[in-house]
């Protein structure tokens, strides 16, 4: 009989198993209840702490099923057969629904953990495919709590600072949601609303988080996830901040305020007090749709290609000229408005989640993509030694242009039958323990490019635009952003000029080579294509003459 998770996990009593997960749910509870910052009445302290134990020994639970699922669907197959992927392909699919429920059920930040695990490319095709329905499953909040912050933050009377507000919201997330109002001045507003008690909350189901990660490190060695965790902990308790996320906007205008295609909503700070506090953030009400909305699109006549286009262009530019990036980039925090000199503009909102690359770091990763668009395999795996991933930058192609590092193929045109064929061969011998290795290995900075890469390169496929789009905008600004900066105030604008004439020159430069490449392919192909068809031809024509010569002899 087949080993499973039922009638092998755990043999212990189900009381005793019971008793396990709450008395380890209490115990996380009470760590991160006297770790605490703030203060909250006695009874919603009370009813804080049961909710809390009932959330985590939820997770604990599921993942404790998941742990068995694994060790024993597994058990006994030949890891890199035939028989052990398609099984691990199960398992992952069986978990990767398990970890949805959770996250249904628990909601708030297992909704947003839920998405975040979904972003990351990292992660296997099954959960990023059953987590990715988190992003349209979030409930709003009962108008009457939201009001409590509001006042808690702006005072009692609300009708003091708004003429209108209403009471149904037009967006809900994980963390907040947000509500049109018109200011005394008249002025139409988006007030984003935190869910009251995050803090808490937040720190109460990391803990829960971290402590999961370490337990499956524990049972699979191979399996460490706490680069992920540490880094869902950091964003989310960034996104708590609205005054932070007030000046990450503010800046992000400041660094297109020369762009007609990026659009940032004004923050409002002060009227008669504070319109913009850790919780409640005020800001400029802009109309229009998701970026991958198609129909809205194609009713206000603009092209998809040229959407995207615009898009990887703008976090481009955040990443390899300003360092300044976006950390969450899904088609809800990017809005197409008709409005705009070219048609349209593209609206950023949810400024909360951002990541600040140091110079020396995005000088490097310009020189990385330099080398990823050549193929220069000595310049990335001697970059790769700078990012500290040592032999594991060879996969850095693979990972970020679909190429492996000594592909011969034209870019963006994927991988010839020859190189999937050595690529598979050399993924077999590659474990889980070289992925955790990687991912550990890999700065900070890196890990939310590569979710944020992910993000986009799903809004691109969305909007139907090849992946070529995005190689050649990285590769542009890549080339941008290795020009020498200038000081608008101090240096000559002649000055300016000529670094931007230098930088486009150095990329039309690289595009030809690009194009000659390509050129050169298509060569190839015809040719391939002319000697396959005149042997055909030949075929057909020996077949004549034997059948010919045949039918003389015959009479």
């Amino acid at each position: 009989m087949k080993v499973t998770t039922s009638n092998i996990l755990f043999k212990f009593p189900a009381k005793l198993k019971t008793a396990i997960y709450l008395l380890t749910a209490t115990g996380l509870t009470f760590h991160a209840a006297t770790n605490r910052s703030d203060s909250l009445p006695f009874s919603n302290t009370i009813r804080t702490a049961f909710e809390g134990v009932v959330r985590s020994s939820r997770a604990i639970s599921t993942i404790a099923f998941t742990v068995a699922d694994y060790k024993y669907s597994l058990h006994g197959l030949p890891t890199g057969s035939e028989d052990y992927l398609h099984e691990l392909s199960e398992v992952h699919l069986r978990s990767a629904s398990r970890i949805l429920k959770l996250c249904e059920t628990n909601k708030g930040f297992y909704i947003k953990a839920g998405q975040f695990v979904a972003a990351m490319p990292q992660v296997p095709k099954e959960y990023s495919s059953t987590l990715s329905s988190l992003q349209d499953q979030v409930i709003p909040c009962d108008f009457k709590e939201i009001k409590q912050v509001l006042t808690s933050n702006l005072g009692q009377d609300l009708f003091k600072i708004f003429i209108s507000l209403d009471e149904q919201p037009i967006a809900a997330a994980s963390i907040a949601q947000v509500h049109r109002a018109i200011l005394r001045d008249n002025h139409e507003v988006a007030i984003k609303v935190q869910y009251p008690g995050l803090e808490h909350k937040m720190r109460l189901d990391t803990t829960i988080m971290s402590f999961l990660s370490k337990s499956i490190a524990w049972f699979f060695p191979e399996y460490r996830f706490e680069w992920m965790v540490s880094e869902f902990a950091r964003a989310i308790s960034l996104e708590l901040d609205f005054i932070q996320e007030a000046k990450n906007s503010e800046r992000t205008a400041e660094n297109f305020r020369n762009n007609d295609v990026v659009r940032v909503p004004q923050m409002f700070w002060i009227y008669v007090q504070d319109f913009t506090t850790s919780q409640v953030l005020t800001m400029e009400f802009c109309r229009g749709c998701k970026v991958d909305d198609l129909k809205f699109l194609k009713e206000i006549k603009v092209n998809p290609i040229k959407v995207a286009k615009a898009l990887v262009e703008v976090f481009a530019e955040m990443i390899f000229v300003h360092g300044f990036l976006h950390g969450d980039p899904h088609p809800g925090n990017i809005l197409v408005s008709p409005e705009g000199q070219n048609g349209f503009s593209l609206v950023l909102l949810d400024h909360g989640t951002y990541r600040t690359l140091d110079e020396a770091f995005r000088v490097n990763y310009c020189q990385l993509w330099k080398a990823l668009i050549l193929l220069d395999s000595n310049k990335i795996q001697h970059l790769g030694e700078h990012f500290g991933v040592g032999k594991y930058s060879i996969y850095f192609p693979l990972i970020f242009t679909g190429r492996t590092i000594n592909s011969k193929s034209v870019l963006g045109t994927g991988m010839s039958v020859e190189e999937k064929r050595q690529l598979k061969h050399d993924l077999k011998s590659l474990k889980f323990e070289d992925i955790s290795s990687f991912m550990e290995s890999l700065p900070p900075n890196f890990v939310a490019i590569l979710r944020a890469d992910g993000l986009l390169r799903s809004i691109i496929r969305r909007l139907g635009a090849p992946q070529r789009i995005r190689l050649l905008a990285y590769a542009k600004y890549a080339l941008y952003g290795l020009s020498p900066k200038f000081n608008p105030k101090s240096d000559f604008a002649v000055k300016a000029m000529y670094y931007r004439f230098k930088a486009m020159a150095n990329y039309l430069q690289l595009k030809l080579v690009l194009e000659t490449l390509e050129l050169l392919s298509w060569m190839r192909k015809v040719k391939q294509f002319v000697l396959a068809l005149l042997r055909k031809i030949t075929g057909i024509s020996t077949s004549l003459l034997t059948i010919s010569l045949t039918g003389t002899v015959q009479h």
